[in-house]
């Protein structure tokens, strides 16, 4: 990071985000891809890429874009929103077409696109299968609606299933997809699609306060992270199931590399987690999650798993 290569990014004049950004775009199959500082940006300028003011985006009802981004898409770009639920965040193909509202005229919002998240976060890292995502794509061209992917564990979905970044960018007219997750970037998140989508967010960006100067610096940890962390998260997944198997948990039905656990209560879980130097997030008033990553030896997740069983009395 200390030797990267720098120019000023508001002008588009940094090399090292210049040869992210292509990258990036490259691995998906899209013509240009932008960098923005956090996740809950990227998704923010990637929706506002399809869905206007006044129009609504569907998504699953634990949606990170609505359950964890403090209501930032209706705040800043004034979208509506409509959901579907399913158990483990799938898609849930009829319930998205019961819920697709056309142009009808000007008392009613139109649906502009469905969101779609891969991994699904608060679903336990559940991946979306690709048959599901193409059936997804082909109503949407059937029917005129855009797919937006919000892929911030995208590099966990493509470990946990072999599948292309090009397939899966394939389903998306606009990405989301972060590299400080479990590739282990300090920071940065990029937006991927069309040359139009990336020059509009460009735009959006700056007037969100986003532009940044010497960004390079961070750029530079990202392509590190590219070519050194992607295939190492198996060894996550893995860590992930040991977690659920000493908890009492079916380790299949941990995906990836997040572990949530249904408790009594969340926040005396945590209390007493972090008692014995493990700490765990609630995600619910009666759920906690885990996540392992990188700066997890598999000896660490053992400790976790076994804290965590003593804790809730697996």
């Amino acid at each position: 990071m200390a030797e990267a290569e720098v120019g000023d990014d508001v002008y588009g004049e940094d090399p090292t985000v210049i040869a992210l950004e292509e990258r990036i775009a490259g691995m998906f199959g899209k013509e240009a891809a932008l960098f923005a500082p956090t996740g809950s940006m990227a998704n923010v300028l990637a929706v506002a890429a399809l869905v206007g003011p006044g129009q609504e985006v569907l998504c699953e009802s634990r949606a990170h874009i609505l359950r964890a981004e403090l209501g930032a898409h209706g705040a800043l770009t004034g979208l509506t929103s409509r959901t579907w639920a399913h158990p483990d965040g799938q898609i849930d193909l009829a319930a998205i077409d019961s819920l697709y509202a056309p142009d009808m005229g000007p008392f009613f919002v139109r649906t502009a696109a469905v969101s779609v998240e891969n991994t699904h976060n608060f679903a336990g890292g559940s991946v979306l299968p690709l048959d599901d995502l193409r059936a997804l794509r082909t109503w949407a061209d059937t029917i005129g609606c855009a797919v937006h992917i919000d892929g911030a564990r995208i590099w966990n979905a493509h470990i946990a299933t072999g599948t292309s970044f090009e397939d899966y960018g394939a389903i998306a007219d606009v990405l989301a997809v972060c590299l400080s997750k479990g590739l282990g970037a300090p920071i940065g998140s990029l937006v991927v699609g069309s040359r139009e989508v990336i020059d509009a967010s460009r735009v959006r960006r700056k007037r969100m306060g986003g532009g940044m100067r010497q960004v390079g610096v961070l750029a530079a940890a990202g392509m590190y992270a590219l070519d050194n962390n992607i295939d190492r998260m198996v060894e996550d997944h893995e860590n992930a199931g040991l977690i659920a198997e000493i908890c009492g948990l079916d380790p299949a039905s941990v995906p990836t590399n997040i572990v949530v656990v249904d408790v009594p209560s969340a926040a005396d879980v945590v209390a007493a987690a972090a008692e014995q130097g493990i700490r765990i997030g609630a995600v619910g008033p009666r759920r906690v999650r885990l996540l392992t990553h990188l700066d997890i030896s598999r000896a660490e997740a053992e400790q976790a798993g076994k804290v965590l069983a003593s804790v809730i009395g697996a």
